[in-house]
């Protein structure tokens, strides 16, 4: 059983494929971006002991809930806060502070933890979404600045440490970046057509360091990053990953050819 890594740009459909494998798949685990996971972190909070006993003092009526979604890796509490519903004032803003990446961590510290925890891993049988582009490519240009060469090197590294034999990567390719964000922003809006995921995102791009030094601000800028950062994942893909990875038609691909792919490289 291979460990299937589903990338690609937002609104490539990502989602949508992991939970049609998933239902191909009953005997593989399916981690979605929020869960507690072996190798990814986004919307988890990575804590020492510490600062995990400050947060249940400090929110002690859902302390029961916090613990619940914790899980204990090594020296480290992870926490999928989001996953929790509280009404609590500032309780998701504040353990925001304790995520890995949008560069809470400096990038020796970031690195560290994502080739300790990818070096770690050794199970099988497992779909994962965006756990092993997405959000280190974004930390990686956003906010650490790194060029295109950099952050292939680092992936070289990276890959170094991964269980080839068991690494598949199905990397849903969109070339009209703009229309695909046009979609988005009109299938993400709230009952009254107000574009909430593209607000969000934008705010969040024009807060990072790589947005104002090349000056990404308005709807142009969004899809000027999309389109670096589908460039780089597509370079990582044919000079790192090789035949460990297949590009896909994003929401044109044939579900029966993917599970034919995966049963043929269990075979080899």
């Amino acid at each position: 059983m291979k460990n299937i890594f589903i990338e690609g740009i937002q609104g490539s459909g990502k989602s949508t494929l992991i939970q049609r494998l998933g239902e191909r798949l009953p005997d593989y685990r399916r981690y979605a971006e929020g869960d507690i996971s072996p190798v990814e972190l986004a919307w988890c909070t990575y804590m020492t002991e510490a600062q995990y006993q400050e947060v249940l003092s400090k929110y002690q009526d859902i302390e029961e809930e916090i613990r619940k979604w914790t899980a204990v890796e090594g020296e480290h509490y992870i926490v999928a806060y989001t996953r929790i519903i509280t009404d609590y004032p500032g309780f998701h803003k504040d353990l925001e502070q304790y995520e890995i990446y949008n560069g809470r961590r400096s990038l020796e510290e970031l690195k560290e933890i994502v080739l300790r925890r990818h070096g770690a891993f050794q199970g099988e049988g497992n779909l994962f979404e965006c756990a092993f582009f997405q959000n280190i490519v974004e930390d990686l240009i956003l906010f650490h600045l790194l060029t295109d060469d950099e952050i292939v090197a680092f992936y070289r590294e990276l890959f170094e440490v991964v269980d080839k034999e068991k690494f598949l990567m199905l990397y849903l390719d969109n070339e009209d970046i703009a229309e695909n964000v046009r979609i988005i922003c009109e299938e993400r809006c709230d009952q009254a057509g107000n574009q909430l995921w593209y607000q969000l995102m934008l705010e969040y791009l024009k807060s990072c360091p790589y947005a104002k030094e090349h000056d990404l601000t308005d709807f142009e800028g969004m899809v000027a990053h999309f389109e670096h950062r589908r460039a780089v994942e597509k370079r990582i893909v044919a000079e790192v990953l090789g035949a460990c990875a297949v590009i896909l038609p994003a929401k044109k691909y044939d579900v029966e050819e993917i599970l034919r792919y995966e049963s043929n490289r269990d075979n080899r």
